[in-house]
Formats: structure tokens, sequence, C-alpha cells
């Protein structure tokens, strides 16, 4: 009776074993996809705070453009850009100006929030005017901004690791 019993016990801790194996693998499996997930977060985390450079760039040689009405560079447009389904510029963004902050690229275009023809002949009616009230802080009033107030929509591209790829947009006034 002895000698039949002998095998059955390997085969149950083998099949045990097997079972465990399977289970430290899936679990080893799940903490690899986990430590995937995070560093995915964070590459996505720093292209957004990098785009704030390509912002804060754009902004600066916005406010130094000396001709609003004519197209400068490859970075301005005096009208705005054409746009896909998700708001962004249809523009080729791999001529536009690029810096490269760290392991990003971040690239921008600025383009007026006017349509028609330029010169522009009504701007009231052919371009976005900013016009919310602002308190004058001697005072404590508020005043409207002037008319002339124009506004401007900045897009930037920031590219990678991994195949990072994050659009941002900002509207800049220019008064």
């Amino acid at each position: 009776m002895r000698e039949g019993q002998r095998g059955v016990t390997m085969v149950v801790v083998l099949i045990l074993l097997t079972v465990m194996l399977l289970g430290g693998m899936a679990l080893a499996r799940m903490t690899e996809v986990g430590t995937l997930a995070a560093g995915n977060a964070a590459f996505r985390e720093g292209a957004m705070q990098v785009s704030e450079v390509g912002i804060n760039t754009a902004f600066e040689a916005m406010k130094a453009l000396t001709d609003e009405n004519t197209d400068s560079g490859n970075w301005y447009r005096a009208t705005q850009l054409a746009q896909d389904a998700n708001g962004v510029p249809t523009f080729d963004f791999d001529t536009a100006p690029a810096v490269t902050v760290g392991a990003y690229t971040v690239s921008y275009v600025v383009d007026r929030v006017c349509t028609g023809a330029m010169p522009v002949t009504e701007p009231l009616r052919q371009c976005l005017l900013k016009q919310i009230p602002q308190i004058e802080s001697a005072s404590n009033r508020e005043r409207p901004d002037p008319p002339t107030a124009r506004q401007f929509r900045i897009t930037v591209r920031v590219t990678g690791p991994k195949d990072t790829l994050t659009w941002v947009q900002a509207l800049a006034t220019k008064g």
C-alpha cells in the first residue's frame, strides 16, 4: 500500500509550485505595468510644465512684433489659422521655431484671432478684442480695455521622451 503513494506527493507539490510561479509572474507583470503608467504620467506632466517656456517665448516675440497685419517668419500669422476638430491649427510645427528644454522640444506658432483679408478694415467685427472691465489700482474703479486690445492665440507643441506629445493653447492680449 505504501508503494502506491510515493509519486502522488511529488505531483501535488509540482502543481502547487507551478501555481505559485504563475501567481508571482502575474504580480511582477502588474507591478511593471504600474511603473510604466507612472512614468508616462510623469513625462506628460513634465511636458505640461515645459510648455510654459513656449508660451512665454511666443508672448515675448508677439510683444516685439511691429507689424501685426503681415505674416512674420514661420511663427506668426496675421489671420486665424485653420484648425482641426481638436482646435489645433493645421500648421507644420516642424518648421516653427523650437526651444530645447532638457529632453523636450517646444515649438510654437502665434496667430491673430482675425478673419478676412489684411489689413483689417473693421477690427470690432473681424477680430477678437478683449473688452473685459479692468480695475484701476489708484481709484479702485472699473475701466474697459481700449478697443485696440487685440487677441492672439498662442499654440505650443511639446515633444519629449517616449513619444510624448502635448498641445497647449493660450490667448494673449496686446494693446
